[in-house]
């Protein structure tokens, strides 16, 4: 038997197809705990969950999580491979949700066997990757609220922007919280500024007469709010970047326990420059991959770090490959950066892209490759990294690749 599922926000189609192409059950039901759930009691009547493949048109999800912890094996489609396919059930390309159920069934039924189908990741690996992403995200808010509070003085407060360069630091949140406009900071004087900063573990090498000579020396405001409001203003900001900055420290800490019991990170935590929270990003995000890759080659694909090569008839391009996972790719690109600092390894074959006129991004990918197979060889082997084994032997080559093709 092969399932169709038609995947939709507030209803799903269903439909069961036997070997013959024949449907034999078809049903709609709603996004709902008492849809879902009859649903795949309906389905067990038709046979063992494992023996019931089920396509569909997205790969993650709660329809997704559910099929897979119920056992059954999900082939996802994607939109655009099932659109290419339509001519084959009619000229017209004629959509309804219970059409495309039955559309989906018969090509799992006849392609079924060139289709990949997703396995259950190890709940401590999608942990790992949903901390990770939410603490991308932090970063990401993190970013905007300090841009939106540097916006905020620039219209209200030019001096308090200037006093200290980076406004994302303890020191700059602190004095903006203290002294919030520049009637709070107009009786400040260089000895008196000098005391608190001592007091606050102030690291720079700025005297208090020079960073006075900065708030003073910025151009004045125009606003012509009045000083509560723009008290209001800023504070209000600020306790903003606060508390975003509050929930990374949370999230790692949470990353950094969860790496501790994750069974992967012994066999990569020895890597150079790769910290804490640059491992639970590779774990996270290249696990699941790395689970279910045939071949190192298919790995390193699906991660994003090698080109695209077109080649029909006398046209031949080689492009960068948008169509991949990015939070995987930025995880190991990342790292591998890290990595030429801290192994002489990395660093030839970094610089040895560079000396071929390969940019800084390019440069980078090339590493990240040769990481990868590092990676590969660790996890297929089951043994820690360890340079003298994975970079002097021939399960890591230095030389430059040829291109994969699609």
């Amino acid at each position: 038997m092969f399932i169709g599922w038609d995947w939709a926000t507030e209803t799903h189609d269903v439909s069961v197809m036997d070997d013959s192409g024949t449907r034999v059950d078809r049903w709609e039901l709603a996004h709902t705990e008492q849809g879902i759930d009859a649903t795949l009691k309906r389905l067990r009547r038709h046979g063992s969950p494992a023996d019931l493949p089920v396509a569909i048109e997205t790969s993650r999800g709660l329809v997704v999580d559910r099929l897979l912890a119920a056992g059954h094996p999900v082939v996802p489609v994607h939109p655009n491979a099932f659109h290419a396919m339509r001519p084959r059930w009619g000229a017209s390309k004629a959509k309804t949700d219970a059409g495309d159920s039955r559309k989906l069934a018969d090509y799992l039924r006849t392609d079924g066997h060139r289709l990949r189908r997703l396995v259950p990741t190890d709940p401590k690996t999608l942990e790992l990757q949903a901390l990770t992403r939410q603490r991308a995200d932090h970063v990401e808010a993190r970013i905007a609220a300090v841009n939106q509070l540097d916006a905020q003085l620039d219209q209200l407060w030019p001096g308090g922007k200037a006093v200290f360069a980076d406004r994302d630091s303890d020191i700059a949140l602190d004095f903006l919280d203290r002294y919030p406009t520049p009637q709070a900071a107009a009786k400040l004087t260089p000895a008196k500024l000098e005391a608190w900063c001592k007091r606050r573990g102030y690291p720079g090498r700025r005297s208090g007469k020079e960073l006075i000579e900065r708030m003073r020396s910025a151009p004045t405001a125009a606003t012509r709010l009045g000083e509560a409001a723009v008290e209001i203003l800023v504070r209000v900001q600020v306790r903003l970047v606060r508390g975003i900055r509050a929930t990374i420290c949370e999230l790692d800490k949470a990353i950094t326990e969860a790496v501790g019991t994750h069974p992967y990170a012994p066999l990569l935590a020895t890597m150079p420059r790769i910290g804490k929270i640059n491992l639970g990003q590779i774990i996270g995000e290249i696990g699941p991959i790395l689970e279910r890759a045939e071949t190192c080659e298919q790995f390193i694909a699906e991660t994003g770090v090698v080109p695209v090569t077109r080649a029909s008839g006398k046209s031949h391009a080689v492009t960068f490959r948008f169509a991949t996972n990015r939070r995987a790719r930025l995880a190991v690109t990342v790292f591998a950066d890290h990595s030429r600092h801290g192994s002489d390894w990395a660093s030839k074959i970094y610089n040895d892209a560079r000396a071929r006129k390969k940019r800084h991004p390019h440069a980078a990918r090339i590493l990240a490759r040769a990481w990868l197979r590092v990676i590969w060889a660790c996890w297929r082997d089951g043994t820690c990294y360890d340079p003298v084994i994975h970079q002097a032997s021939s399960k890591v080559s230095t030389r430059p690749e040829t291109t994969l093709a699609v």
